[in-house]
């Protein structure tokens, strides 16, 4: 029997894999997006979810089938389509992300945020910084589930209220650190900046109509 619940879309680990991450427990599951058969023999394409069509930082509410090796997605629909984009080695880094980072190391931090404004003065989103440590670096952690992006974009619900974001991890060529930029805006001029510069560009996105 599928069993339902919330889950954050993040990269898979291999090509025609998503993880999807349980927004209650922060456990996350490796699905197939569908055109090839999993370990346990299933092929997501046969349940009828359109598994292929969601991208990473969509918050969705799905039924899972445990009985296979790799769960099975019976059913799945979009809450709310967010957007992550993940980019290693950034050159140059943002301004504000680097200001930032500067702040959190002359103060002995390993992390710090800074609202991000437009010319105008206007709030256009926010970016935490966060040291790199361990084998491990932050961007994987972030990409993997390990350490989740939710506080953040609970964060900066709570000030704004909810609504799609375009949230962008980067790390620069130096390594050092790793920054989040979440833009209020997903259609945004910040978020299309963002994407320009760091090649990031939008994915086509067939579940979400008028976005």
């Amino acid at each position: 029997m599928a069993e339902q619940g919330r889950y954050r879309v993040l990269p898979g680990p291999e090509p025609d894999t998503l993880r999807l991450l349980d927004r209650t427990t922060c456990e996350p599951a490796v699905v197939s997006t569908g055109g090839s058969e999993d370990e346990s023999g299933s092929d997501d394409a046969g349940s009828g979810a359109p598994i292929g069509d969601l991208r990473p930082g969509y918050l969705v509410d799905a039924a899972l089938d445990w009985t296979t090796q790799r769960p099975t997605v019976e059913s799945v629909s979009v809450v709310r389509p967010t957007l992550f984009a993940f980019a290693d080695g950034v050159d140059p880094m943002f301004e504000a992300a680097r200001e930032t980072w500067q702040a959190a190391r002359s103060e002995g931090e390993a992390m710090n945020t800074q609202v991000l404004r437009n010319t105008d003065n206007e709030v256009t989103g926010a970016v935490y910084v966060f040291a790199e440590s361990g084998e491990r670096g932050r961007l994987e952690e972030f990409r993997e589930g390990a350490r989740p992006l939710e506080p953040l974009l609970d964060r900066v619900a709570e000030s704004r209220g909810e609504a799609p974001r375009a949230v962008f991890v980067l790390r620069p060529a130096g390594g050092g650190f790793t920054a989040v930029a979440i833009t209020l805006r997903k259609d945004g001029q910040l978020a299309e900046t963002m994407r320009d510069t760091y090649d990031c560009p939008r994915p086509d996105e067939p579940l979400v109509e008028g976005d």
